[in-house]
């Protein structure tokens, strides 16, 4: 059974196992027990597998503003739609808390999920040279426009 829900402080253990599989510069536990806890701009999720957490995201709710901050799926569970269903999901909600629009931030060479970005309607809106300082990589950033764009889409 899969199920979308809200982070709480139970599920960090698994989500920082995915953060440090899926990332070179990852979050900590104590950045994800701030986010959960005390962030009152930070909207966790997971999605869950049978209860096993098998992805992960938080998204910043910034006055109209949804910013994806982290997303990822444990490399067992990739490609199976898992990130996109709970991106589909935390992006409606932020739009019945009054988000217009989404914005991000990935690696230049991460293919896969700029292709995930721009299959929900995100565009790329510029770079930043340079962003990720573990080896100089450059952001690219992305932008959906309109959350209404999401409109129809199933979270399943």
């Amino acid at each position: 059974m899969i199920e979308i829900r809200r982070m709480t402080l139970d599920d960090l253990p698994a989500v920082v196992e995915i953060e440090h599989i899926s990332f070179s510069m990852p979050w900590s536990e104590r950045a994800f027990r701030y986010e959960v806890q005390e962030n009152p701009a930070a909207r966790g999720w997971v999605t869950t597998l049978d209860g096993r957490v098998v992805a992960m995201m938080v998204l910043w709710m910034i006055a109209d503003e949804a910013h994806i901050a982290t997303i990822a799926t444990h490399p067992h569970f990739r490609r199976r739609g898992f990130a996109r269903q709970m991106l589909i999901k935390a992006l409606q909600a932020a739009r019945q808390e009054g988000a217009k629009h989404a914005l991000l931030e990935v690696r230049a060479h991460h293919h896969a999920a700029q292709n995930l970005y721009r299959s929900l309607g995100f565009i790329e809106v510029g770079y930043r040279p340079k962003y990720y300082f573990d080896n100089g990589e450059d952001a690219i950033l992305m932008n959906l426009e309109t959350l209404d764009a999401l409109e129809g889409l199933e979270a399943e």
